[in-house]
């Protein structure tokens, strides 16, 4: 079952952050259905965070679409290479978002495969935002599609995890938020392979 527009609109990144742990993230691209478990998620905090593309209220064409109502997919393109996948959340205006930073494949994995050029299964498949993006073939032109949308949504299919299964680390690269750069606002399951590193 698809996870209801009403999740999307709620305010606290970190608890809907933990929360996406677990829930199933599938694309349908050209017919092809891929996806898997969300393994690894990024919170950001919007206009107070000064790792998030809004703090201080920045609002240009990219980052318009995080001020919209929550329930659609922010995609942008990081060093100019990877494409990365966040979720917008809360209410229209307060521009928060998770970032998607690993799964556990489940579904259409030789797709998955050929889209990333490997011959075997290895964790490196969906570890990190730009190797999930490439996987499930979502780039840019999903930026702002809903998740209720036939192309790309997540499912809540009963998989949880309790705190003492979820790791609480600062968020990876973003040094230039200062002392924002050390909350705890990277979320992973512990002792899931698909998770990227570092995650001991």
């Amino acid at each position: 079952m698809k996870l209801p527009q009403s999740f999307y609109l709620g305010s606290d990144v970190v608890s809907l952050s933990k929360q996406l742990l677990g829930k199933y993230l599938f694309t349908s691209i050209d017919g092809l259905l891929t996806g898997g478990y969300i393994t690894e998620t990024e919170a950001y905090n919007g206009v107070i965070d000064k790792a998030s593309h809004a703090f201080g209220n920045r609002r240009t064409a990219r980052t318009e679409i995080m001020y919209k109502e929550g329930g659609i997919a922010y995609i942008y393109l990081c060093y100019g290479i990877h494409e990365m996948l966040n979720v917008v959340v809360s209410a229209e205006g307060e521009p928060r978002a998770i970032l998607i930073r690993a799964i556990e494949p489940t579904a259409g994995i030789d797709i998955m495969l050929s889209r990333k050029n490997m011959d075997i299964l290895k964790p490196n498949i969906t570890a990190g935002p730009g190797s999930v993006a490439k996987a499930l073939g979502i780039d840019r032109k999903l930026n702002s599609v809903s998740l209720q949308s036939t192309q790309l949504w997540i499912e809540d299919r009963g998989l949880t995890f309790t705190d003492d299964q979820i790791a609480a680390l600062p968020r990876i690269g973003v040094a230039y938020a200062q002392e924002d750069a050390l909350l705890p606002y990277r979320f992973y399951v512990k002792g899931n392979r698909y998770v990227s590193k570092p995650n001991k």
